[in-house]
């Protein structure tokens, strides 16, 4: 008897040395936030995709291929109609000829990166975490708003008044989806500057597209009101990305169109 009562004993030391050690929800976010940014220092990749976007303004399918002087865009199709391949070519050739265009969707592409990067930062703190679900290889969090959280911009604002859900990946400890819904209305400037309504939403669906590299593969964000969250997102938007292929890190912008035209 003493013996099974000693190995009780060690039994319960072992369980509540291990629920020590488990991690809070809160520690897993930080943890994937901690992988997100590391990964994105590092992370000087290129790559070509298939990408269909629909806005208000239009529906467009394309071919878009990565290069540091800018991304280039073949056309196939928009709002409907088919391009020609000269009007595909002409187009892609016209941004070529343009270091203004270049220069600037690379300005607004370091604007958009930056505030990504804050709100990944904001993450742990802006909301209040629980646990829903660990199995197979992913973690499901959920998150509310943290009534302590004071939020030092407008978009912030917007984002700290989202409720939703995060998935991570165990293994990567990297955010595979994260969707979240307004569950109140924001005020921007006490409402002069804009208003967003409760019942918006927003998607976002990750996945590892070789060597470790994550990337966005589905966007989706419905906000109603009369103001805008991040630059180049409008408020109604749904986009799908799909059929990466790496590129040569010093591919050129005609290497780059050459690539894009023998694309079906």
């Amino acid at each position: 008897m003493r013996s099974f009562a000693r190995a009780l004993a060690w039994v319960a030391v072992v369980l509540v040395s291990a629920a020590g050690k488990a991690q809070q929800p809160k520690e897993i976010v930080e943890q994937a936030v901690k992988a997100e940014l590391a990964a994105d220092d590092a992370d000087h990749s290129l790559w070509l995709y298939y990408d269909t976007d629909r806005k208000p303004g239009g529906e467009v399918a394309q071919w878009a291929a990565e290069t540091h002087q800018g991304e280039l865009d073949r056309v196939l199709e928009q709002n409907g109609r088919p391009l020609t391949p000269s009007e595909q070519r002409s187009r892609m050739e016209r941004f070529i000829r343009d270091s203004g265009a270049q220069g600037k969707q690379r300005r607004n592409g370091r604007e958009d990166d930056n505030k990504a990067r804050r709100m990944l930062q904001m993450l742990p703190d802006a909301f209040i975490w629980t646990k829903v679900k660990q199995g197979g290889t992913t973690t499901e969090l959920h998150f509310q708003p943290n009534p302590d959280f004071r939020p030092p911009t407008w978009e912030a604002r917007a984002f700290a008044a989202m409720e939703g859900d995060l998935v991570v990946d165990d293994a990567a400890h990297r955010i595979a989806s994260l969707k979240g819904k307004l569950i109140r209305e924001v005020k921007l400037g006490w409402g002069i500057l804009g208003a967003l309504k409760p019942g918006g939403s927003f998607a976002v669906e990750r996945r590892q597209v070789g060597g470790g590299i994550w990337q966005i593969i589905e966007t989706h964000v419905h906000i109603q009101g009369h103001t805008l969250i991040f630059h180049n997102i409008s408020d109604e938007e749904d986009e799908v990305k799909s059929e990466f292929e790496g590129l040569p890190s010093d591919i050129s912008l005609e290497e780059a169109e050459q690539k894009l035209m023998k694309m079906p």
